[in-house]
């Protein structure tokens, strides 16, 4: 009877747990400013000559076959100008040319979800090795305050063939309300309060994940999402684009007290 009664408290005392609060932020446009982290990579590939004549065919012929779908589906789900590319470190050993440079107000925010223990997760359409990379890259910043905190990524991955991309996606292509799914689905894997969860974003690609949590933000909103933000009335921050974080700001910066609208 004891053994059944202390199962019991147990249960009760896992059902009690307070769950942990999120932050999902979107990468591009919304952590970083643009050209984005995958437009940099094509060009960087395309400077060394590394993306092969063919590959612009089977991109043109894949997005023949999404027409259907829209502009938007051709642009995130087709990644076949990577077919047959080396994929093992590729990210890794690009150039200084693909260091993401932060908005300054962007590492101020994470600074403040870290420093309250709220878990942070970059939810982005870009291709995985280069989501990881600038999650490390953050992870480094915080670090250099005084600040460790594990920033988990939830990006496009690649199916890969012998080492090299096939130039399938795995799973959804990380947009719209796939960027939903994938923060439901954490919140499940996790034990994550979404309706005490943040959601950063700046595109109308967006709005799925900010309405699925209860403290959306627009970040530098395009006019479809200014649009759904207005209509919402979800708070909208100003991040400027010329305000990048830099090692000199980051010596400057002064411990973050509060959530502001910096920028």
């Amino acid at each position: 009877m004891r053994a059944e009664e202390n199962q019991i408290k147990e249960v009760k005392n896992g059902e009690n747990k307070p769950r942990r609060i999120a932050a999902f932020f979107d990468l591009d446009g919304t952590l970083i400013a643009g050209p984005s982290l995958e437009r940099r990579f094509f060009q960087e590939l395309r400077c060394r000559r590394v993306i092969g004549g063919k590959n612009y065919l089977w991109w043109m012929a894949q997005a023949l076959r999404l027409v259907p779908q829209g502009i938007s589906k051709i642009l995130q789900a087709n990644k076949m100008y990577l077919r047959g590319v080396a994929a093992a470190g590729r990210a890794r050993d690009l150039g200084e040319g693909m260091k993401p440079a932060f908005f300054a107000a962007a590492i101020e925010r994470l600074a403040w979800h870290a420093q309250r223990g709220d878990a942070i997760v970059i939810v982005s359409g870009t291709l995985e090795p280069l989501a990881r990379r600038a999650a490390r890259e953050l992870g480094t910043i915080l670090i250099r305050r005084g600040i460790k905190a594990e920033v988990h990524v939830c990006a496009m991955r690649l199916e890969e063939n012998h080492g090299r991309w096939t130039g399938q996606i795995i799973g959804e292509a990380m947009f719209g309300g796939a960027k939903a799914r994938a923060a439901r689905r954490l919140a499940a894997q996790m034990g994550f309060d979404l309706k005490q969860s943040y959601a950063y974003g700046d595109s109308a690609q967006d709005w799925w994940m900010l309405d699925a949590v209860g403290n959306p933000w627009a970040v530098n909103p395009s006019p479809g999402l200014s649009r759904v933000a207005r209509e919402k009335n979800w708070p909208i921050l100003r991040w400027n684009k010329r305000k990048e974080f830099t090692k000199r700001a980051q010596r400057r910066a002064e411990a973050v007290t509060g959530p502001g609208s910096l920028g």
